[in-house]
């Protein structure tokens, strides 16, 4: 919420009142098409922006109006987010994980890198998972995964992945209460081994990277997701599946974000597909 709440704060609702704006029905799409024009020919108060950063302002403004719109408020317009040039994102490769895995101190952190590597899920959605997270279907195994709003997927894993886990549960100290899958490796101060958080999992992702000789800048939880999703998608997995996957409600996200795969990509895929129908 405060993501949405600081740009209205702190941008529009000054722009507007430097403006004499002080009704929803005055938004007409003239006055909205100034207040984008304003950010990128003003910048922000530290200076010039760039359009990744308009568009940041620029979306708050357009839900409100939406809202304002369901609450049976006359809106004229809605400001347009500029077009964005595409990112090329730096993305690490199978050869690149494989030597982050090695870098782990404890079993617990080579299994970590591995599973968000191979799963794509978000970190928040690792430190949540329950020791009775695995689930299997006949031969298939998949880990069930909770994100914000309580909502619940089936993560799809290895067999040795499996494997894995389950020597990691096996291997967890008797006096352990916790129903968490993942806990730190020292006791708290109240004597308990306490659940793993999302800043641990940065920190020793931080050192396997350190201890692997590579970009810590560019090595985080996060790249692991993102090199799953470019990986999923360069192999030719649909990307409704891989959007399903990793739990995103749409596709936008993977649009937006994974434009960065390259001709070369499309020409691969459109070839494996005539190839698999000459077969």
């Amino acid at each position: 919420m405060t993501a949405y709440a600081n740009p209205l704060r702190r941008v529009f609702l000054p722009w507007c009142a430097d403006q004499g704006v002080a009704e929803v029905a005055e938004l007409d799409q003239r006055t909205l098409d100034r207040f984008t024009a304003h950010l990128l020919e003003a910048g922000g108060a530290n200076g010039a922006l760039s359009k990744f950063s308009v568009a940041a302002y620029v979306r708050p403004v357009r839900q409100l109006l939406a809202w304002a719109g369901k609450e049976g408020e006359a809106v004229a317009g809605k400001p347009q987010v500029p077009r964005l040039p595409r990112r090329v994102l730096d993305v690490l490769n199978r050869e690149e994980i494989a030597r982050l895995e090695e870098g782990g101190i404890a079993e617990r952190d080579q299994l970590i890198i591995r599973l968000l590597a191979d799963t794509g899920m978000r970190v928040g959605e690792l430190v949540d998972l329950r020791t009775d997270a695995i689930v299997r279907q006949g031969r298939d195994a998949y880990l069930r995964v909770h994100r914000k709003g309580d909502i619940e997927r089936l993560v799809p894993v290895s067999p040795s992945m499996v494997r894995r886990l389950e020597r990691y549960l096996r291997s967890r100290r008797a006096d352990t209460y916790s129903d968490r899958m993942f806990l730190a490796l020292r006791r708290g101060r109240d004597g308990v081994y306490g659940a793993l958080t999302v800043s641990g999992v940065e920190q020793l992702v931080r050192t396997a990277a350190q201890n692997a000789g590579l970009d810590i800048h560019r090595v985080h939880p996060h790249a692991l997701r993102r090199a799953y999703v470019t990986h999923a998608l360069r192999g030719g997995m649909n990307p409704m599946l891989v959007a399903q996957v990793v739990g995103h409600s749409t596709l936008r996200m993977i649009e937006q974000v994974y434009s960065h795969l390259t001709v070369s990509d499309a020409h691969a895929a459109v070839m494996r597909l005539l190839t698999q129908e000459k077969a």
